[in-house]
């Protein structure tokens, strides 16, 4: 990453990559929009451990010979990073997810999951000890269709009540 001054550096192009990969829950149906939350099993939240976790430090893409060669390169043909693909994966995992294949597709070029070389610096580094790597070899095997996302334990969703989470503060207002 580009320096700034001593410790500061210029996050910039980090977060537009990470936003490239639609950090959250895409639904097909989106006109009950908060007003519906979506049921998730405790085995499928289980699948999301060790990806949920990270806190985009940037230390597994800056560790990565890759992206230091090809991460700042101009869009598309730029590397995503063993950040952003640890999210991609993290979404694609969700069972309440219904955009599998646009993010699977989305991935599917060679500047993506392929730019990797499974180096595993960036496994290395994860101060939360998180696998990057593993979730770029599981993107790429959800890519070739060697692999297949699991279907959800439960499905279907609940009124959402905005007051059962914080029934003092929301009261307040």
């Amino acid at each position: 990453m580009y320096v700034i001054r001593d410790l500061i550096v210029d996050f910039n192009k980090f977060l537009e990559q990470h936003k490239r990969i639609k950090p959250y829950l895409i639904r097909k149906k989106t006109e009950s929009e908060g007003k519906e939350q979506f049921l998730q099993s405790m085995k499928d939240r289980d699948t999301l451990d060790g990806y949920v976790e990270c806190v985009l430090c940037a230390c597994c893409s800056t560790s990565c010979p890759e992206y230091w060669w090809h991460g700042h390169s101009k869009k598309p043909n730029d590397f995503l990073g063993p950040a952003a693909l640890l999210h991609a994966y993290r979404w694609v995992q969700d069972s309440r997810d219904e955009a599998t294949q646009e993010r699977l597709s989305a991935l599917a070029n060679f500047y993506s999951v392929y730019r990797c070389h499974q180096i595993n610096n960036c496994t290395n580094v994860c101060p939360k000890r998180l696998e990057p790597g593993k979730a770029i070899a599981n993107l790429r095997l959800l890519i070739s269709g060697f692999k297949k996302k699991k279907k959800a334990d439960m499905e279907g969703k609940v009124p959402a009540d905005p007051n059962k989470a914080c029934p003092k503060a929301c009261a307040n207002n």
